[in-house]
């Protein structure tokens, strides 16, 4: 554990100091700060635009923070070496932004495809009583309005799209490297374990369980827009091969 934190870079150093700061802000400032920070649909009146970058410095508990942050100290630092902390800074907040993208076109969509979201009283109601309940940490009783709010007026927060993006690096930076799994502990290569991953994020965005409040789109945008980059530098500088 030592020699793990020993090894910490100066840009993931800096990326784990500042969604430390962020969390112990939303703790101690609360849900008004949260819902400033936190990202939202471009059309709920919870929306600002800065949002589309502090939204992914933002956690929604211990277990959700200290997950990516310990994600982060794995596979960033020898990252951070290979591309230097100019351009893994840009990878990072570029995969956190689609992340971001990606998660809202899929609730844009989700929103377009239920006819009675097209009736202006119906977004009328979204945008004022919507917005109010929300703000209580109520919803509609109506399971229809009530599904709608939650997705119109919901938000999304964490490192977990920038992470993923990581991820996906790592695995097509070194993709025979193996590492060993928690559950089960088995080793594995690291691009068995990231197709796996992207595939089961997949899965379960398609499957929309109604208890599952986890941003799967999101994370698929951090690798999405992951590996588009990585394929325009490769190919505009040949400095890594993939």
């Amino acid at each position: 554990m030592n020699n793990l934190f020993g090894n910490i870079t100066p840009l993931v150093k800096n990326l784990i100091i500042i969604n430390v700061l962020m969390f112990i802000a939303s703790q101690v400032l609360g849900s008004e700060f949260v819902t400033q920070m936190a990202g939202h649909y471009f059309q709920s009146p919870f929306f600002k635009p800065w949002q589309v970058v502090t939204h992914m410095f933002m956690h929604g508990g211990i277990g959700h923070i200290f997950f990516n942050m310990y994600a982060l100290v794995l596979f960033g630092p020898r990252l951070e070496h290979k591309f230097g902390g100019k351009r893994f800074l840009q990878y990072y907040m570029i995969t956190g932004l689609g992340a971001f993208i990606l998660h809202y076109l899929v609730v844009y969509l989700q929103l377009t495809s239920v006819a009675e979201f097209a009736d202006a009283e119906v977004l009328s109601l979204l945008n004022n009583e919507g917005a109010r309940l929300v703000a209580s940490g109520r919803n509609y009783t109506d399971e229809v309005l009530g599904k709608l709010n939650g997705i119109y007026n919901g938000s999304v927060v964490g490192a977990s799209g920038a992470v993923f993006g990581i991820l996906l690096a790592y695995g097509m930076t070194y993709p025979n490297e193996k590492i060993m799994l928690m559950f089960p502990p088995i080793p594995m290569k690291v691009k068995h374990f990231v197709m796996g991953y992207g595939a089961l994020e997949l899965y379960m965005g398609i499957a929309n369980n109604p208890g599952d409040n986890t941003a799967h789109f999101a994370h698929l945008g951090g690798m999405l827009f992951g590996f588009i980059l990585l394929k325009i530098w490769n190919k505009k500088q040949n400095n890594w091969e993939y």
